[in-house]
């Protein structure tokens, strides 16, 4: 999550009056993410990282005994087998349980429910427009939004991008109008040419879809002047992008994350 994306959330549950205490624990994370590229082995490990700073934090609060987690159904129903032969598709970080060794027990009020069932839920205990209509956001970051082997350099790019992305949904009054956005850093360099200069740079695909469940999705038809602006925005402010590109496949057969 961007670091300006995290204090807006921060400020919404403090609004609500709830005592937050935000941890940035990104260098934890980078550590044990540096030149990973398997999709499955990234999930494991920031499933792990999870873990080993959440055990860190929750020492500093005592006479805790719950642990309450946001997994929803899609969750479940992508990690585990449940209700029938479905076979795994990827891990979540919050799915599986806790070691024995943290002794809290897990409530998941949510785990049944869609997200636009949760959404429903959340407009009749009367929160926050703005809390309810947040797109979803992967639970292991931008470590799936970024192909390949991380780097904290490729983590940078992804987020500047995707900052430019979302801001610009808001501005052209189209966030509220789709389910689910991001900008995804591809492995790949290409040719490209800067004033009189050849660059070899990385390509974005720009993500965007409607769903209601998020277990099927298709793809926005987004305005082709707003892509035009996006596209040349992150080019020209970005240095390290040199290439923008719209992913226009649906779900099935294409996740809505890449990994």
């Amino acid at each position: 999550m961007r670091k300006d994306e995290f204090h807006t959330v921060l400020e919404s549950y403090k609004h609500m009056g709830l005592n937050v205490i935000g941890v940035d624990a990104s260098d934890d994370f980078l550590s044990q993410l540096d030149g990973v590229s398997d999709p499955e082995t990234k999930r494991k490990a920031i499933g792990r990282v999870f873990i080993e700073v959440f055990e860190r934090e929750a020492h500093k609060i005592t006479d805790v005994n719950w642990l309450a987690q946001g997994t929803i159904y899609p969750d479940v129903i992508e990690s585990v087998s449940v209700h029938g032969p479905s076979v795994t598709i990827k891990s979540h970080h919050n799915v599986g349980g806790l070691p024995d060794k943290l002794r809290l027990k897990i409530v998941e009020p949510l785990r049944m429910l869609f997200k636009d069932e949760v959404r429903r839920v959340g407009k009749e205990l009367g929160l926050d427009k703005n809390l309810i209509g947040r797109h979803p956001f992967p639970g292991p970051g931008l470590a799936i939004r970024v192909l390949g082997a991380i780097s904290k350099e490729k983590v940078r790019l992804c987020q500047e991008a995707d900052a430019i992305y979302i801001n610009k949904l808001r501005q052209w009054n189209l966030y509220d109008e789709v389910w689910q956005a991001g900008a995804i850093l591809l492995p790949v360099q290409s040719v490209g040419v800067m004033g009189d200069e050849r660059t070899y740079e990385f390509t974005i695909a720009l993500r965007c879809v409607n769903s209601v469940d998020g277990m099927t999705a298709e793809w926005s038809k987004l305005p082709h002047e707003f892509l035009a602006e996006v596209s040349s925005e992150i080019i020209n402010n970005v240095k390290g992008i040199n290439r923008v590109v719209y992913d226009i496949s649906t779900k099935p057969p294409a996740t809505i994350e890449w990994e």
